[in-house]
């Protein structure tokens, strides 16, 4: 079964929690701490492979989680780092954020990997936490959460060109007589369903990618038909052969069919009507093709190239002539600028570590990346480490926020699932 669009539910490994422990030797007076550190949990990371073509096993297997990372243990000792997850997807597979809506990764070449949630490093023991302050700590940290994303997966076919056209316009054909693919060829629409892919070799030794992709209809860059899964997978192919159907068979335009395809990929993305396109006039063999493309060639000013895929008439000039092209044609970009999530390093303020709301229990919810993944790392169970978080919620300006908004002794103040009273 050919699947190109999965959504999946994606989270990295847990850091393992370090560990409260005491040295006790015999003749070693004041052994004090000796609790190691967790070790770091793993990371998924998706892994390009070239022998698969379909993202059918993420289809079926919606949730991928991380393997968390060891305990520390005593002596001082690290807790073993887990391993990290790969999954393998098909050469030709982008990743996206399904919240924000930024291509987290694109993969384009086999055993290419990107890291797609990265793993929670392992909270710190108490021999790591001993200091000034605190010579014999008896708390701990427990591993810092691993990364969390729903990441929505699209195959694009990798292809050198693309034969594109309304349905039963010879595409399939031309593909089978061209190559070693063995598409469905039948007297009917929509016989492609799926993207077909064919090594072209020629005589001089160069060689391309060709694909067959799913008939278009108007309409199809809004959904029409099988429109979207069209041009998804033209994006990649960097020259584009516009096969129309001079023969008419179906009683249609050959000019309006031109018209329309070249619209619909207009509409879709600026990049596919930048491509490079040769324009085929198929079906030649057929009675009242000449005639049709006399007309045609009063409309359009463009080279066409004449052949009969039926017949294998005249095959290697537009063989030749796709090699030639994309010889002189450059990679496109599929995405614009806004749409990659670039890291970039400049200097800019800081955002703000927390914010606060008031809600309509009368509850205080105090939310922010810092202060939840420090809330998610203290041992409540120490009334040391609950001592040294409320430092920390000082520290970063929450109490002095909260007495702004009128907070008052005995109101509550709610951190994830979690509430506390607020003394002041």
């Amino acid at each position: 079964m050919f699947i190109d669009q999965a959504k999946i539910e994606v989270e990295a490994g847990k850091g393992g929690d370090g560990i409260v422990a005491y040295r006790r030797e015999l003749k070693v007076e004041k052994g004090g701490p000796f609790g190691g550190n967790g070790g770091n949990g793993g990371s998924v990371i998706f892994v390009g492979d070239e022998g698969l073509s379909t993202l059918l096993d993420l289809r079926y297997n919606p949730k991928i989680k991380g393997e968390p990372g060891e305990k520390g243990r005593n002596k001082g000792q690290y807790g073993a780092n887990a391993k990290n997850t790969y999954v393998r997807v098909p050469v030709g597979t982008t990743l996206f954020d399904d919240t924000t809506g930024k291509v987290i990764g694109d993969i384009t070449e086999h055993n290419q990997e990107v890291i797609v949630a990265k793993a929670g490093r392992g909270g710190r023991g108490n021999l790591a936490l001993k200091s000034g302050t605190y010579k014999c700590p008896d708390f701990c940290e427990k591993g810092e959460p691993g990364e969390k994303k729903t990441v929505r997966c699209e195959l694009r076919v990798l292809a050198d060109c693309g034969l594109v056209g309304f349905p039963s316009v010879g595409k399939s054909t031309l593909i089978a007589a061209v190559s070693s693919a063995r598409p469905k060829i039948a007297a009917y629409h929509f016989t492609t369903l799926v993207p077909n892919l064919g090594m072209v070799r020629l005589d001089d030794g160069r060689d391309f990618v060709m694909a067959d992709l799913p008939g278009i209809i108007e309409g199809a860059s809004t959904g029409a038909g099988l429109g979207l899964t069209f041009l998804r997978h033209i994006e990649r192919c960097r020259v584009i052969v516009h096969v129309i159907d001079m023969g008419a068979v179906d009683g249609r335009d050959p000019y309006q069919d031109y018209l329309i395809i070249n619209n619909e990929l207009k509409e879709y993305k600026m990049n596919l009507s930048k491509r490079p396109m040769i324009i085929v006039a198929n079906k030649m063999d057929v009675p009242g093709a000449k005639e049709n493309l006399a007309e045609f060639k009063k409309k359009v000013s463009d080279p066409i190239i004449e052949i009969s895929a039926m017949a294998h008439e005249n095959l290697d000039e537009l063989l030749y002539k796709i090699a030639d092209t994309l010889e002189n044609t450059e990679t496109f970009s599929l995405f614009e600028e806004d749409e990659m999530d670039v890291v970039e390093y400049t200097f800019k303020e800081e955002e703000k570590p927390f914010t606060i709301t008031k809600q309509d229990d009368g509850v205080y919810n105090v939310e922010g990346g810092k202060i939840e993944k420090i809330f998610q790392m203290t041992d409540f169970d120490s009334d040391i480490a609950r001592a040294r978080f409320a430092r920390q919620l000082r520290s970063f300006g929450v109490d002095e926020a909260l007495r702004k908004l009128g907070v008052k002794d005995g109101d509550l103040v709610r951190i994830l699932d979690f509430e506390f009273e607020f003394i002041d």
